[in-house]
């Protein structure tokens, strides 16, 4: 028994050393051995309806998607994969999203304790302690909290289902996928036709919906909220940044996809004005991360999809299951915008100074982020047919992890499709690992080369 406990106490005491000294090589590594496992569960026959094996490209493609909470198929989820099949891409779901909020934590806690700290406490023999505590405490937070939000939005989905003539079992099953996708932000859908079916159905959009907008937050802004939901004062600049953002784009792309697709009888130009405003509501939460859909997108017109590439690109909250380049990261660009406009020295926002190092960071990402969907748009074009205004489409909704598709993916060839897979990954790892390695990576030097100001624009 003490022998057990000795092992679990060093595998512990590794794992937490590795966490905060190299969160970005577990974030890479965790994820493949992830999706390789998940892969594997997939090509099980009892994992589809036919009985058969799923081609490996199909369950690759599945696995990854789901680990890395995206939503793109290349197979209908609903009729292709069997019960067996769901519970499993469920659970690769929650596996992930539930990876993607504890190593975004873990990097924040490396970033905050700077290693040096760290080594410190190893060297003392408090490591065993302190670090495996926070990562208990870390892992148990938010596992309460998706769990929770998971379990409400089936509790309210299940009546619905029951009276939709689904049957009392069926209709747990969905609920609780449902659940565990929008608030995962994975737009997954069990149902053969997704959601379009519900498109005049409030009772399950508004659940989904909220779903999504609550996990694409993050877990600073939940932690922060929880501890200090009576007291706004005392929310952090991190969550009123990212509440004002979200809040803001969500009223902007509404309004936009109302001028956009109002009139369009393949999109929302057959609904009731009151059906138009709940889908503007629903369809301008998911256009950043969730991915659902309450109308074919590819019957959208393309000033919507140039909107969605966009909202795409800039995702959800940091520390979130949502993708792109993060709504804070936009707010430090716009701000840094402002304080130039103004002429000010400093970034500021809600009595709070921005330093300069932070918006080194956002540019870094946000030229990241524009080359590898520049990049990767070249190649997709170069494997298929396709026109530029889809494939850049299809390109920035796998990057961002979002899921949203006008309609290609299952016909894609192979390389394509593989394409679309390292864009899932790298949009998905990539952005943990490179917000890591800016922010673990600061020196000091001494000697600093002399001022000059080049001529800009």
């Amino acid at each position: 028994m003490d022998t057990l406990r000795d092992v679990r106490a060093r595998v512990g005491e590794w794992f937490g050393h590795v966490a905060l000294r190299s969160p970005s090589r577990l974030a890479l590594a965790a994820f493949a051995l992830v999706i390789l496992l998940f892969t594997a569960l997939l090509s099980l026959p009892a994992a589809t309806t036919s009985g058969q094996r799923a081609p490996f490209i199909d369950a690759l493609f599945t696995a990854t998607s789901a680990v890395c909470v995206t939503g793109l198929v290349t197979v209908d989820t609903g009729t292709y994969w069997s019960p067996i099949g769901l519970t499993i891409i469920a659970t690769g779901i929650k596996v992930g999203g539930l990876g993607i909020m504890t190593l975004a934590s873990l990097i924040g806690l490396a970033v905050s304790r700077r290693l040096g700290l760290t080594q410190r406490l190893l060297a003392a023999g408090e490591a065993r302690a302190t670090g495996l505590g926070d990562l208990r405490s870390l892992l148990r937070t938010v596992l309460i909290v998706s769990t929770s939000v998971e379990l409400v939005i089936a509790a309210i989905l299940i009546p619905r289902f029951i009276t939709l003539d689904y049957g009392f079992w069926k209709s747990i099953g969905y609920s609780v996928f449902y659940g565990i996708s929008a608030f995962n932000n994975a737009g997954f859908t069990p149902d053969p036709a997704g959601l379009y079916g519900f498109s005049h159905d409030f009772w399950v959009l508004i659940p989904i919906g909220l779903g999504v907008f609550i996990g694409g937050l993050g877990y600073p802004v939940y932690l922060n909220l929880i501890r200090n939901w009576r007291h706004p004062r005392r929310w952090s600049l991190h969550t009123k940044l990212t509440l004002v953002m979200v809040s803001a784009l969500a009223v902007i792309s509404a309004g936009l996809l109302a001028i956009f697709e109002w009139s369009n009888p393949d999109t929302l130009g057959d609904h009731s004005a009151a059906d138009t405003a709940g889908n503007l509501f629903f369809q301008s939460i998911n256009q950043r991360s969730g991915g659902f859909a309450s109308f074919d997108i590819g019957q959208a017109r393309e000033q919507t999809w140039l909107l969605e590439d966009v909202l795409m690109f800039i995702g959800g909250g940091s520390g979130s299951t949502a993708g792109g380049i993060r709504v804070t990261t936009v707010a430090v660009l716009l701000l840094a915008i402002w304080a130039e406009a103004r002429g000010r020295r400093d970034m500021e926002a809600f009595g709070k100074r921005i330093g300069t190092e932070v918006l080194r960071g956002a540019v870094a990402i946000t030229m990241i982020g524009i080359a590898i969907v520049t990049i990767g748009t070249g190649v997709f074009m170069a494997q298929t047919d396709i026109p530029l205004d889809r494939a850049l489409y299809e390109v920035i909704s796998a990057y961002a992890t979002c899921g949203l598709s006008t309609g290609i993916t299952a016909d894609l060839p192979t390389e394509a499709k593989t394409t679309l897979i390292i864009l899932m990954y790298v949009g998905r790892v990539g952005s943990m690992t490179i917000a890591a390695a800016l922010a673990l990576n600061k020196q000091r030097r001494v000697i600093r080369y002399p001022s000059e100001r080049p001529i800009i624009g």
